[in-house]
């Protein structure tokens, strides 16, 4: 079953499953134990050995990630205790007018934190969603904004954690300058500039279209929080905070995340801001950040008695059930993306495979590598991955031609960011419902036809930009494409 079509059918069930019945932990585990039932020969111990084997590595594998939410979980409830949020929240509903304000100030934000996506994600959704529920902004809209200012944004930063998982997807051995590659992509980014626009108009608008329309509709002009998220007792205000006692927490914690990720890149041994940021190890860059930001935020509140020691310690407790949602479908889904990985059904050799016997017409490169791309990331919920897979694929092919080395790079990049940012089992997408406190498939369903508008425009334009040879053809091209597109929705199919 490993390394052919069989491979995929782990990933496509999981998505359907998700998406029909709502309930993405059974899902999940579906998907992931069919995966191991088919590599193990279709033996029920060796699927549950397998199973929880590659749980184990990848829980693992990925600690860091999952101690990096416990912390920002126990500081968002120490915010939330210490009456700083309500603070900021009563402010900001004096000081921002309406629905649209608050949602362009979330997207601002969302921009400004490009740093990581993880940290964007869970961040902007710990400022902003105080704000956006006083104007009865439904989660489901503030998670889609939430999720299209992460990895879009990310992947247009030169100084990001994604500029580096880009470098280091090109195969050892290389002589190209990686974050070279990586800068020459950036104009050429469909996915992302396009989301930015169609956002922006979004928000302009005020309006809505599609399942976003009818699920702001079914709300019926309240604010519905999820039960999972549904405050009780212990998340309620008991201290006396200011808005200073929200903003200086998020501050260091910024500043600690940046210093992390330059701290693990190297910047005290002498490299450079660029290079740190290149050979950086985000995750433990960002467990260093929020532990700092923990630590001060201890120190910020205690003596001013913001928060008795025991109401600080009691967030441990609240944090960590905060995040819980999201830890577990994070290690399910890891789960599931290391049973159809390399060492297990090798679902991106397959698809590599796919694409190298059949890569022969050069106009039609990008256009077809963006698919794929999109494609894939979304089976495997991981756009990172697909970089790996993909990037020295397109570097075997087409390493003679410059210009169309670079056009189609920027296509992969495009498509995966493209395919993650719609993939119901992508940590990212998963982060944003987390950061939103919205119901995930709420989040997932909602956002498919705006990121179906958006790809589609992006494939058009990446065939024009094989025909033409032309990036700047090619990107005008597919910008006309979606603007005729949302505003046909939104004239004629807005709520």
């Amino acid at each position: 079953m490993s390394e052919t079509v069989w491979s995929l059918l782990p990933p496509v069930v999981t998505i359907i499953l998700a998406l029909v019945t709502k309930e993405v932990y059974m899902s999940l585990a579906i998907g992931i134990f069919m995966g191991a039932f088919m590599f193990s020969g279709f033996s029920l111990l060796g699927a549950i050995d397998t199973m929880f084997g590659i749980m184990s590595d990848k829980v693992g594998g990925n600690v860091y990630i999952l101690v990096f939410l416990v912390l920002l979980g126990i500081m968002v409830a120490a915010i939330q205790k210490s009456g700083a949020s309500q603070a900021y929240g009563d402010y900001a509903a004096r000081t921002i007018k309406g629905k649209r304000s608050s949602l362009f100030v979330t997207m601002v934000l969302g921009v400004l934190i490009f740093i990581d996506d993880y940290f964007n994600c869970l961040t902007v959704g710990t400022v902003m969603r105080p704000v956006t529920d006083r104007f009865k902004v439904t989660r489901a809209k503030l998670a889609y904004i939430i999720d299209a200012t992460a990895a879009p944004i990310c992947i247009i930063a030169p100084v990001s954690s994604w500029a580096a998982a880009v470098t280091s997807s090109l195969p050892e051995g290389s002589d190209i300058d990686g974050f070279a590659l990586f800068l020459s992509t950036i104009p050429m980014n469909l996915y992302a500039w396009l989301t930015i626009i169609f956002m922006l108009i979004l928000i302009w608008s005020g309006k809505d279209f599609s399942r976003m329309a009818a699920f702001e509709k079914r709300s019926g002009g309240t604010l519905v929080i999820p039960a999972e998220y549904a405050e009780d007792e212990n998340t309620a205000p008991v201290g006396h905070g200011k808005i200073i006692d929200l903003i200086l927490p998020l501050l260091v914690l910024i500043g600690g995340c940046v210093f992390g990720m330059l701290y693990t890149g190297g910047i005290l041994e002498g490299k450079g801001v660029a290079d740190a940021f290149a050979d950086c190890e985000s995750a433990k860059g960002l467990v260093i950040g929020s532990f700092i930001a923990l630590v001060f935020t201890f120190v910020l509140y205690i003596p001013r008695r913001i928060l008795s020691f025991n109401q600080f310690c009691s967030c441990f407790v609240e944090g960590f059930k905060q995040m819980t949602s999201a830890i577990m479908i994070l290690t399910l889904a890891w789960t599931l993306s290391g049973v159809v990985g390399k060492e297990y059904l090798n679902i991106g050799g397959y698809v590599g495979s796919v694409v190298s016997d059949n890569a022969t017409v050069a106009i039609m490169l990008p256009a077809v590598f963006f698919i794929v791309a999109m494609g894939l990331a979304f089976a495997t919920g991981t756009s990172w991955g697909t970089f790996g897979i993909l990037i020295p694929i397109v570097l075997a092919i087409v390493n003679n031609d410059q210009s169309l080395m670079v056009m189609t790079v920027a296509a992969v990049l495009a498509g995966s960011v493209g395919g993650d940012h719609v993939s119901p089992i992508s940590d990212t997408t998963i982060l944003a419902s987390a950061g939103a406190q919205c119901h995930h498939i709420d989040h997932v369903s909602t956002q498919i036809p705006y990121v179906l508008i958006v790809a589609t425009s992006c494939f058009l334009g990446y065939i024009i930009d094989g025909f033409t040879g032309n990036a700047l053809v090619g990107g005008l091209s597919a910008l006309v494409i979606m603007l005729a597109i949302q505003f046909y929705f939104l004239k004629f199919k807005a709520n």
